[in-house]
Formats: structure tokens, C-alpha cells, sequence
């Protein structure tokens, strides 16, 4: 049977096209992504991407068909739409968080989210910031906390928030005394980054900053900080951090002297009139939710 997820991922790795990159926006691994192409290219009979090294290039048939999966996702939506205006237990209120994004801020955004809406229903996704921007503008997401800098696409957007990082350290390269540490001085380990293709220009911001305090220090690329954490905790990896409940055996938490590599996050919304949109007047209460964490 035809389902939104095969025409989503159809999509995905029509505007991406790549495995990976499609994968994220999707919000599932690649192993099932590849599977629900196969299975959908069965379905319609069709082969519909050409492979190649690590890209994919839409074939005639897959060209042919893009149009009327984007129509049939749009119909899904506006479907969706008319259902929750009907609901009787009030609006939905739909909150993307990126994942760099502590507990304790999206839970904070999350509860403005229904102070500033009352009797509505809020429902928080996680999704890297390029996939965030991405549902936002296309209605599906009505606000997200995302990074920055990011490509917004026309979208809304409020004041920056800088989140003061740790370093977690292996205690075995730095004692774990407490101390704050020079940047410099992190040195021995590489830094570990999640991928670029989550939060390009964000990304490439951390790894220019990175470059300029400790040359020649080079990073690793892992999926998540829990990944990150146990890096660290095999003495593989340095991780910095704005969450302060990630902690683990013989990895020691450090402020950054001067914080040369703050986290910064930013609230985005759609214009109204886009499905999902939040009332105007919501957005400067939640804007502050962000602001003071």
C-alpha cells in the first residue's frame, strides 16, 4: 500500500539528492530509507533513481512522478489540517526541537507554547536544524528552536540565544578538577561534531571557531552526543556541550575560558496564513521562554 512515508522519502531524496542527507530529513537511518524506496519503486513499477557514488539523480519515471507525490503530501496535510480544526480537545501546537537543543530550554518553549495558546495541545519532534527549517516553512512544524546561523527560507525569526558550553573531558587527559580550560589546551583528542549536513552553516562556524582557537586539534564526526559521551569516555573524544545532565565515569566537566563556542539557538515560525502558524501575538512570550532558559 502506498503511505505518506514512501512518498515522503520519495521527496526527500528527490531535493537532497543523497542516501544520507534524505535519511535526516526524514528522520529515520538509511537502511529503511533505502528499503522504502526499493518497496515503493516495486509499488509503481518503475525504477525511479539512477545511483551513483553516493548520489542519486531522479530517472525519466522518477521525474515524471515528483509531481504528484508533492501533491498527494500537500492533500495529506491539508487533510491533517481540517482534522485538528475539528478537534474537540483544542489546537495543535507543532514544536521542533533541533537536538543540540538542552531538556530544560525545549521543555521551557514547550510549556510557553501552551501558556501563550490556552487550550491547545503542544507536540514536540526532534529533527537536525536543515530538516526543522525545511517542515517550518512547509507548514508542518509551526515554530522550531533551531541553530544559528541557518538558511531560513523566508521564515521568521526571533533574537539569538547564546547557551554557555562544557568541555567533557577524559579525566585521563585533563584532571577533572573543575578548572576551566584555555581551548588551546584541549589537545590530544579530536573534537566531536555531529554531521554537517544537519546544520551547515552552523557547523561551519563551530569548525572555523574550532580551527582558530586549536589548530591542527581535528574533529571527529558521531550521530548524537550520547555517542559523543561514550567517546569520551573511551578517552576517543573531547565533546562540548550546553546539557548539564551528560556526565559519565572518568570524563570531567570544564567551562571554556572566554566560551568561544557557545551553542546558539533560534526560535522560527511561519508567516501567517501557513498551515500550523501560530497567532502572532504568541510569539513574543515564546521567544522569551528562549531567551532565558
Amino acid at each position: 500500500m502506498l503511505t505518506e512515508r514512501y512518498l515522503q522519502i520519495f521527496v526527500a531524496l528527490a531535493e537532497e539528492q543523497h542516501f544520507g542527507d534524505a535519511a535526516r530529513v526524514v528522520g529515520i537511518t538509511q537502511p529503511p530509507l533505502s528499503q522504502g524506496l526499493r518497496r515503493l519503486e516495486a509499488m509503481v513499477g518503475a525504477k525511479l533513481f539512477e545511483r551513483g557514488l553516493g548520489r542519486v539523480e531522479l530517472t525519466a519515471a522518477g521525474a515524471a512522478l515528483l509531481p504528484y507525490a508533492r501533491r498527494a503530501l500537500g492533500a495529506i496535510d491539508e487533510f491533517h489540517h481540517a482534522a485538528v480544526a475539528q478537534d474537540p480537545e483544542g489546537p495543535e501546537i507543532r514544536l521542533g526541537l533541533a537536538p543540540e537543543v538542552p531538556a530544560s530550554v525545549g521543555a521551557a518553549v514547550a510549556a510557553a507554547c501552551g501558556e501563550a495558546v490556552p487550550g491547545s495541545r503542544v507536540t514536540a519532534v526532534s529533527a537536525p536544524t536543515s530538516a526543522l527549517v525545511s517542515q517550518v516553512a512547509s507548514g508542518r512544524l509551526g515554530l522550531a528552536v533551531v541553530l544559528h546561523p541557518a538558511v531560513l527560507d523566508g521564515l521568521q525569526a526571533g533574537p539569538v540565544t547564546l547557551l554557555r558550553t562544557w568541555a567533557l573531558v577524559p579525566t585521563s587527559l585533563h584532571p577533572d578538577d573543575g578548572q576551566p580550560l584555555p581551548l588551546r589546551k584541549l589537545d590530544g583528542l579530536p573534537i566531536a561534531v555531529r554531521p554537517r549536513a544537519e546544520a551547515p552553516a552552523a557547523r561551519d562556524l563551530f569548525l572555523d571557531t574550532l580551527g582558530l582557537h586549536r589548530p591542527g586539534g581535528g574533529a571527529v564526526v558521531v550521530t548524537d552526543d550520547r555517542a559523543a559521551l561514550a567517546m569520551a569516555a573511551a578517552a576517543q573524544a573531547i565533546l562540548i556541550t550546553p546539557d548539564d545532565s551528560l556526565q559519565a565515569t572518568g570524563v570531567g566537566r570544564h567551562r571554556l575560558v572566554d566560551d568561544p563556542l557557545p551553542v546558539r539557538l533560534r526560535l522560527v515560525w511561519s508567516h501567517a496564513g501557513t498551515p500550523n502558524a501560530l497567532p502572532p501575538e504568541a510569539i513574543p512570550h515564546l521567544a522569551q521562554a528562549l531567551a532565558t532558559p
